[in-house]
């Protein structure tokens, strides 16, 4: 429960004060101890994931796709990886692929070059008198195929010696596109620019949160501590998630990720107890007596929020997906890091810079930083919203659901790499001129044939099998389309078909429901003792889709339950519980509004740097969910804490001074959280910029919209009866050495 704003019983019975003081009152007596203790604990992280870091754990796929990796898995060799490269003319008036002697003569000389290299195999070309189904429907294209040839540790160095060979052959053939795109090429890029998303976001947040925070403190040096343990906290988890990874997979994305939520939460829980520090010291108590104040009250809602943003994000693990379970993994570690930064090594370092902790002032801004000022502005919309809160209350209610319609018509579909990353990457070229050539090369349907007693499965009945596969196809009107390619894994056979739409539109996933019930059980499907199993980029992102769904309700219900029980316990009051919870929703609700207009539908895609392609990420809006609901509840927790304080002064007063008292320090925090989600929109990949874009306008309308409006206009339509019945409010009174009735 969060304590009352009396610490009479605190002062003359120590051990009646809430866990955080007595937290922070340790801390403060063994400074060195602790800080020391917290310095330890980030290099072990550190060290423990250089020296315990072993094999990586590989993700598993949800549904069908998971048990084709499965099977794929147990093969002694792999899937040879493929690669295609587009012959085309740079003059689009040019002759036909057929006719055209330029373009025919590189490509002899490009397969003659590639299988002279070593480094290739099962190079496919439109030349071959069996292969016309290399030749584009439009008949202006050529398309070579080929395998990267080698051992697991060879793939890398014949992959760039086929890079260099294409290149070398596109040299002596100016007037010929040769566009290379193809598994191990698109893997790369998608790689290259996840690594430097990473390198982007770390030198934007570090600085962009120090100037916010100068301008919030107005001091160097208090403006450095946050970003200090914010910092500290961040690479311990990274230390941690290191050993981790060996057991549970942890993603590169998740990396990304981590490292902006931390930061994000890091600061503002050692904003929310700075802040406290600073008006107490304003106040008159001394240094330790104003740390002691703060870890009761700020202290406190920190904990509440920590473990509240754990739990929703916990609920991540009820959908059952690797990737979900190492995200709330690494998120848990990085909030609880932050959490016990807070608590522990924030008291200490405050009482061991004691006044040093305001040097390094910034002109103009140092000396109106220090004071404890109620924000006029707010104060004043509060008493406007209090006078009238049914209208005002209804008018931001009925602008959030405005907001929100647009999420009606949200459809979940996950980008191929050519429509996450931005076109001007030559791969990304590559691979949209090619699917726009020959639909579904880029992107085809790996469909895996093991047989039922785990022996070999290649038989001269399962060959044939695979030949009708192949004629059917050519009946299906273009829902799945040639070539395919087919390769002996060990004692597998894999069969890459190529699939109508885009990899992962509507046509897509058509087409791969046509040849998962239809096509495939008639042909390879009749053979007798023969297993099979879809897989690729379209089969996955469908298959985790449909799990996500199947989950939301289970992971909904569980974040839901979890945020109202810990309100619960925090205000012992079910009213308060269910208006913070309504809304949470409502903001939530907006932001997935906002997500939908400007993503899928198209709005401001020039000045965010993105091309639509009719979808939003099917992770993203459970992820929102229960991150935006935990992060969320930091504000709500803290205003409704000091609205509890001042609760002898009348409802509507304790509304207008609590509203007006935490603002700046709610403001600050919103500052800080809008601008490190921010920086995903700079990034390249469109899931960041969705997910940047989601969450700051969420944390936005939280920190504006419903603190400003919403949350007062309902707690003074509520009046007394928000509390729980039977408790009188009781008057903050004054005890000098712990604490101030006007913080």
């Amino acid at each position: 429960m969060l304590p009352e704003n009396n610490s009479q019983g605190a002062a003359s019975d120590p051990r009646a004060a809430p866990v955080t003081e007595r937290l922070a009152a340790w801390s403060v007596r063994h400074r060195a101890l602790t800080l020391v203790g917290w310095l330890s604990l980030v290099v072990v992280a550190l060290l423990s994931g250089i020296v315990l870091d072993g094999e990586n754990q590989r993700s598993t796929d949800p549904g069908e796709s998971g048990r084709a990796q499965t099977a794929m898995n147990a093969q002694n060799t792999f899937d040879p990886l493929r690669e295609n490269v587009l012959v085309q003319a740079k003059d689009p008036g040019s002759a036909p692929f057929a006719t055209n002697e330029g373009l025919r003569r590189a490509t002899e000389d490009l397969v003659t070059t590639l299988t002279g290299s070593g480094a290739v195999a099962d190079v496919r070309s439109p030349l071959a008198g069996n292969e016309q189904e290399r030749i584009s429907a439009d008949g202006l294209s050529g398309l070579v195929g080929f395998s990267i040839a080698g051992g697991e540790k060879e793939v890398r160095p014949n992959f760039e010696t086929a890079v260099a060979q294409v290149d070398a052959v596109a040299a002596r053939h100016p007037s010929v596109r040769l566009a290379l795109s193809g598994d191990l090429s698109l893997s790369s890029v998608v790689d290259k620019a996840i690594r430097e998303d990473v390198k982007k976001s770390e030198f934007l947040s570090l600085p962009m949160t120090l100037v916010i925070l100068l301008i919030v403190f107005g001091a160097l040096v208090a403006a450095s501590v946050p970003l200090l343990l914010a910092g500290t906290s961040v690479a311990a988890t990274f230390g941690f998630l290191s050993v981790v990874d060996d057991f549970t997979p942890i993603n590169s994305a998740t990396t990304v990720i981590t490292l902006l939520i931390g930061m994000a939460v890091g600061v503002d829980y050692s904003l929310f107890f700075l802040r406290r520090q600073r008006e107490e010291r304003a106040n008159g108590l001394s240094v330790d007596d104003a740390i002691r104040v703060s870890a009761r009250t700020s202290g406190h809602v920190v904990v509440v929020s920590g473990v509240t943003v754990v739990l929703c994000v916990s609920g991540l693990l009820f959908t059952g997906l690797d990737n979900f379970r190492g995200l709330a993994i690494s998120t848990a570690f990085v909030v609880g890091l932050a959490v016990l930064g807070a608590v522990t090594v924030l008291p200490a370092l405050l009482s061991l810079l004691g006044d040093k902790v305001d040097r390094g002032r910034i002109p103009w801004l140092g000396k109106r930083r220090t004071a404890a000022e109620n924000s006029r502005f707010w104060t004043a919309t509060a008493r406007v919203v209090t006078r009238r809160p049914a209208l005002w209350g209804g008018l931001a209610t009925a602008l959030l659901i405005l907001l929100t319609l647009p999420a009606l018509g949200m459809r979940l579909q996950d980008p191929t790499p050519a429509e996450s990353l931005p076109g001007s990457l030559p791969t990304i070229d590559a691979a949209v001129r090619t699917q726009e050539a020959f639909p579904g090369v880029v992107y085809p349907a790996t469909v895996v044939l093991t047989a039922e007693n785990g022996g070999p499965v290649d038989s001269p009945a399962l060959r044939s099998a695979i030949d009708d596969l192949g004629r059917r196809i050519g009946e299906t009107g273009g829902v799945l389309n040639k070539p395919i390619a087919v390769a002996s894994v060990d004692q597998a056979v894999v069969v890459r078909v190529p699939l109508s739409g885009a990899g992962r539109d509507p046509r897509a996933d058509a087409a791969l429901a046509k040849l998962r019930t239809e096509v495939l059980p008639a042909t390879v499907g009749r053979v007798d003792g023969v297993e099979f199993a879809v897989s690729g980029r379209t089969a996955n992102a469908r298959d985790f889709a449909d799990q996500v769904i199947e989950r939301m309700p289970l992971v909904f219900g569980f974040v839901l339950l979890a945020a109202f029980v810990l309100l619960l316990l925090a205000f012992r009051s079910v009213a308060v519980s269910l208006v913070s919870i309504a809304l949470n929703l409502l903001s939530i609700g907006a932001a997935y509004g906002v997500l939908t207009w400007i993503f899928q539908d198209g709005h401001f895609a020039s000045l965010l740097g993105f091309t639509p392609y009719g979808g939003v990420v099917g992770w993203l809006p459970m992820f929102m969910f229960v991150l935006l609901l935990g992060l969320s509840m930091d504000y709500h927790i803290f205003i409704l804490s000091r609205i509890r304080e001042r609760r002898a002064e009348g409802a509507v007063a304790a509304i207008v001074r609590g509203t007006g008292t935490s603002a700046g320090v709610v403001s600050s925090a919103a500052v800080i959280m809008v601008g490190v989600f921010s920086v995903f929109i700079t990034l390249s990949a469109i899931e960041y910029k969705m997910m940047g874009v989601g969450m700051a306008v969420a944390v936005l309308i939280d920190a504006t919209l419903v603190r400003g409006v919403l949350l007062p206009a309902f707690l003074a339509l509520l009046g007394e009866r928000l509390w729980r019945p039977g408790r009188k409010p009781v008057a903050p009174q004054r005890v000098p050495e712990l604490s101030s009735p006007n913080a």
